[in-house]
């Protein structure tokens, strides 16, 4: 049920580690108006449904279904939350669930996340993404808590909930000097590279950070001269909040125990900006005890590239569960073989920590997620 992409004696050594052993999960929501875009992103049917898509998200993982939420999950383009998945293994496994604000635009009283002092991001375009000193103010934050919530016996499952993530995980990885364009993913059935490349060259060229003249307008274009830039500037001009606390979080907690980063192409982002950091800023960094976990949606994705990705990236093992809603009796979670969805708010993971921990096997799991639906 789970299969190793990349770095496969290192991926595996992770597993066999912390096999029997039960996680901390933690999520970080935060916001860019980059997910604001008309069809940068399925998570969310309108751009003013997206706004509340991280907090509705929180909600279920937190209490599951209720009659009358507070903030209802929104109406997808088609399929189904990931966080269904995310619910049913921490529910049911009893995991220790933390939730942490890193710029929200709003935040419901009933949340209980733990604020970190942040702001919601400008669009990536807008090449001002976050002001620097918020930048650095979160990174601290994520380093105290990962050092806090890491515990030598257990491993950190380190997630997010961010709509238009994926666009600046794209920005940042281009601005650390990868070659990520082309291959990042997207909850659309067929990623919208073209979109997302647009609107992160806009923003590389007024950000400053990059000279104008060797960002090329399309993303076939053979002729960019990759520049790695400060990671700290690179976020504060064209990142999001919820990538600089878990880069944070992941330099913290990797020097006490194992880190699996959730998620797809966002998480890849994350562990690259959390290297580039400590290299940077001479901070201690145990890539050993770092893998990235995701779905076999993400992993495998036609219109994407993960595991080039991963690799253009270098020495990150990236695994995946090898979960099917083939056989699902719900069309919201069939959707996802058709490409919609993919992952969010820890999926991939938590599915990962469900067959390490408890040896949940494809029925197990899907039984347990169906039932969140109603089944």
């Amino acid at each position: 049920m789970i299969k190793v992409y990349t770095e496969k004696i290192l991926g595996q050594q992770w597993l066999d580690r912390y096999r029997g052993t039960l996680p901390i999960f933690s999520c970080v929501l935060g916001f860019t108006e980059t997910g604001l875009i008309p069809g940068i992103s399925a998570a969310g049917a309108t751009p003013e449904a997206r706004k509340s898509t991280a907090i509705a998200d929180a909600e279920y993982l937190l209490h599951g279904f209720r009659p009358q939420p507070e903030n209802p999950l929104p109406a997808l383009v088609a399929g189904a939350s990931p966080v269904l998945i995310s619910r049913a293994v921490v529910q049911e496994l009893q995991i220790p669930v933390y939730l942490f604000n890193a710029g929200l635009p709003y935040v419901p009283a009933t949340l209980g996340a733990i604020d970190l002092g942040g702001t919601p991001a400008q669009c990536v375009s807008s090449g001002m993404a976050l002001p620097l000193e918020i930048v650095q103010r979160l990174f601290n934050q994520g380093y105290h808590w990962g050092e806090k919530l890491a515990d030598s016996d257990s491993y950190l499952i380190l997630s997010e909930c961010v709509v238009g993530g994926t666009t600046t995980a794209l920005a940042v990885l281009t601005g650390l000097g990868i070659d990520a364009i082309g291959k990042v993913n997207s909850s659309h059935p067929t990623c919208n590279h073209q979109q997302k490349w647009q609107v992160v060259q806009t923003g590389l060229r007024k950000s400053g950070l990059i000279s104008p003249n060797i960002i090329p307008d399309k993303i076939n274009s053979p002729d960019f001269d990759y520049l790695s830039c400060d990671p700290f500037t690179l976020v504060a001009a064209v990142g999001d909040p919820m990538q600089i606390v878990v880069a944070g979080m992941t330099l913290g907690a990797s020097q006490h125990c194992g880190v699996l980063l959730a998620g797809g192409t966002q998480m890849l982002a994350v562990y690259a900006l959390a290297r580039s950091i400590a290299q940077t800023q001479n901070i201690p960094w145990q890539p050993q005890q770092v893998v990235v976990g995701t779905t076999r949606w993400v992993a495998e994705d036609a219109t994407g590239d993960t595991v080039g990705l991963a690799e253009a990236i270098g020495n990150v093992p990236l695994l995946a569960t090898q979960l099917s809603f083939a056989e699902s009796r719900y069309p919201q979670l069939r959707a996802y073989e058709q490409g919609f969805v993919k992952e969010g708010v820890g999926a991939g993971g938590c599915a990962i920590a469900a067959h390490l921990y408890a040896g949940w096997d494809q029925e197990r799991m899907l039984g347990s997620i169906e039932a969140g639906l109603g089944g």
